[in-house]
């Protein structure tokens, strides 16, 4: 077949064509197991569990992202026509960014403590199906797109943001499609403005014509909407949180204790020497039959965080974020007392999730207008993304339905006594 084409239901038909050569390595890419491995990957975890659509999978933002970095591609390729030599490099890197995700994505980072750049360089470097069709493309470029995903390095720097950078294809892609898989409408960007703003600057990166400044203002302010309504939903918060505990219990308790299959078992115990196939056999579904099983016949404390999350008995988390570090402990050390008091294993059900975080980092990979004549940062020219630099602060007491109202009257009174007015 010389043409292939995937309906996607952002993007429309995305085709490839055998003819191109960039785009038949695509094809072979996709078509290795591996990455056909990501159709097994959600691509929001356990966010299914807050909102009911979130089902995608990795595999089908990959395709998006591949997408996304073609059409940016043929913009720029209109302002330098030697960056169409970066094609197979570019689409090859954007096919396989997430290459290296483990179970449940994000969410499998936590749980297990594996984070997906190092993986992905490794298995394109390493996995014979990924490094032997790439070599055959182009001597070296195996460990050029490991490189770029791992470390951001490429002798073109617009190739490299395009990649991975405040405005990069995979940024673009998982707004609109988590925007769109979870119903909710923030991630609604002007994507035909932002591309056909992209441009180059002067040293070779990648910058933007002042033209399309408001829609990178509404995409940066996108950004940070989705993470606070999306990714940092409360109930996210505490799946997360379960999914953490249940591993680190199965992990404490050791493998005399605990059932695993051959592949878990090196995942929960003997972490730091996975080889690429062991890495590779764990996936979504394996990870849910592994709750299954411990559900069914594990010790209490590692049935309890599998029974609340496969049959959606979830704990509750409140805003603490008002409250000094010192008293979200105080709270934390009474909402133990209470769940203690109710009969309940106070670690399995109470705890503290802190972070804090920005929506625009100037001075990491930041952007910058030009429009043929000057050059100016982002942030000098809009204050509204200067705004959305400063830091933000997120805190979640995590605690279980029996205490609610305890736990609310408490949080009540110290709000009250801070002189702040707690929400309703």
């Amino acid at each position: 077949m010389k043409q292939r084409t995937y309906h996607d239901p952002l993007h429309g038909a995305i085709r490839l064509d055998h003819h191109d050569p960039a785009e038949a390595l695509a094809i072979d890419l996709i078509d290795t197991s591996p990455f056909q491995r990501l159709r097994r990957i959600r691509q929001l975890g356990p966010a299914f569990l807050t909102f009911h659509g979130a089902e995608s999978s990795r595999f089908t933002h990959s395709l998006g992202v591949l997408h996304l970095a073609r059409r940016a591609l043929e913009q720029l390729e209109g302002l330098d026509p030697g960056l169409a030599a970066q094609r197979p490099c570019l689409y090859a890197a954007a096919l396989l960014h997430d290459i290296g995700h483990g179970p449940l994505s994000h969410s499998g980072e936590e749980m297990y403590g594996l984070r997906h750049e190092p993986w992905s360089g490794r298995l394109i470097r390493e996995h014979p199906a990924l490094r032997n069709r790439l070599e055959a493309e182009r001597p070296g470029l195996a460990q050029e797109v490991a490189d770029l995903l791992e470390h951001g390095l490429h002798p073109y720097p617009a190739i490299a943001a395009l990649v991975s950078s405040q405005l990069d294809c995979d940024r673009m892609d998982y707004l609109l499609r988590d925007s769109y898989s979870t119903g909710t409408r923030y991630g609604q960007l002007d994507l035909e403005r932002i591309l056909a703003a992209l441009t180059l600057a002067p040293d070779g990166s990648l910058a933007l014509h002042p033209k399309g400044l408001l829609a990178v203002e509404h995409y940066l302010v996108v950004r940070q909407l989705m993470y606070r309504s999306v990714y940092n939903h409360r109930i996210n918060v505490v799946c997360n949180w379960l999914l953490q505990r249940l591993i680190a219990v199965a992990r404490r308790l050791g493998p005399k204790r605990v059932w695993a299959d051959s592949t878990m078992a090196r995942w929960l115990w003997e972490t730091d020497d996975l080889d690429l196939d062991t890495f590779l056999a764990n996936d979504d579904v394996r990870t849910g039959y592994h709750l299954l099983r411990w559900r069914e016949e594990g010790e209490p404390e590692l049935a309890d965080p599998c029974l609340r999350l496969l049959d959606r008995r979830l704990l509750r988390a409140v805003d603490v974020a008002d409250l000094s570090s010192a008293e979200r402990l105080e709270l934390l050390a009474e909402t133990r007392g209470l769940a203690e008091r109710a009969g309940l294993l106070p670690e399995g059900c109470c705890g503290l999730h802190q972070r804090q975080s920005r929506g625009y980092l100037a001075y990491k990979g930041g952007l910058r207008l030009w429009d043929g004549q000057r050059l100016q940062a982002l942030e000098q020219r809009s204050a509204l993304v200067r705004s959305l630099g400063e830091r933000l602060e997120m805190a979640w007491l995590i605690h279980p339905a029996e205490v609610g109202e305890a736990v609310g009257e408490r949080l009540a009174q110290r709000l009250r006594a801070a002189g702040v007015r707690a929400a309703t």
